[in-house]
């Protein structure tokens, strides 16, 4: 299966969360909290345990915005590294580029944050970087290439997110437009409303 291109709206209301974690989404849901579709108003029967696994890998997957061989790829990762591997899997899907240059508030979604670093907007330690999946590093500077400084969806996006919390183990000056990983997430850092445990049970049937 390749990466979700469904509307956004539609796929959390089938997951039963807020994949873009942006207001506009989470109003269609309070608005609408019951699955799509034509049926979605009728009460659904109770999920088997693998259906319960399987729709816990579904959310965390689709939150990050990744197909599924990319998904099943770094969960392997995850499991040859020492550590809990739920927390080391979360570590690994945090450190994608994507989603550090979402979670800096340089996008306003991951969607949007993967089409930045694409589109060759974005520079870690001073040079271009286009592949989304790029694993950035404690240490590396990630920061909006100068051409792009100018960029009004940025711009809108960056001061957008003054007004909200920015994750602990990032730092980001809105005047520069540089952001820096200081060190991996602990599993207490990251709010996702996701139980990987379920997922690690869904690849270890």
């Amino acid at each position: 299966m390749g990466r979700q291109r469904d509307p956004i709206v539609k796929l959390s209301r089938r997951e039963g969360v807020n994949l873009a974690e942006t207001p506009k989404v989470q109003k269609y849901m309070e608005r609408r909290p019951y699955p799509p579709g034509q049926h979605g108003q009728r009460r659904s029967r109770k999920l088997s345990d693998y259906g319960v696994r399987l729709r816990e890998k579904q959310k965390l997957r689709r939150l990050y915005n990744l197909s599924e061989k990319q998904f099943s790829n770094l969960f392997a990762e995850a499991v040859r590294q020492q550590g809990a591997t739920g927390g080391v899997f979360l570590q690994l899907l945090e450190s994608r580029l994507d989603n550090v240059v979402f979670r800096l508030g340089i996008a306003h979604t991951r969607r949007q944050a993967r089409q930045f670093v694409t589109h060759r907007h974005i520079l870690v330690n001073g040079k271009v970087v286009d592949v989304p999946s790029y694993r950035v590093r404690p240490g590396d500077e990630i920061a909006v290439a100068p051409r792009s400084r100018s960029n009004e969806v940025i711009k809108s996006n960056v001061e957008a997110r003054k007004r909200g919390r920015l994750s602990p183990w990032l730092e980001f000056d809105s005047e520069s437009l540089k952001g820096k990983f200081q060190r991996l997430p602990s599993r207490e850092d990251i709010t996702v409303p996701v139980n990987e445990l379920q997922v690690i049970e869904y690849y270890s049937r």
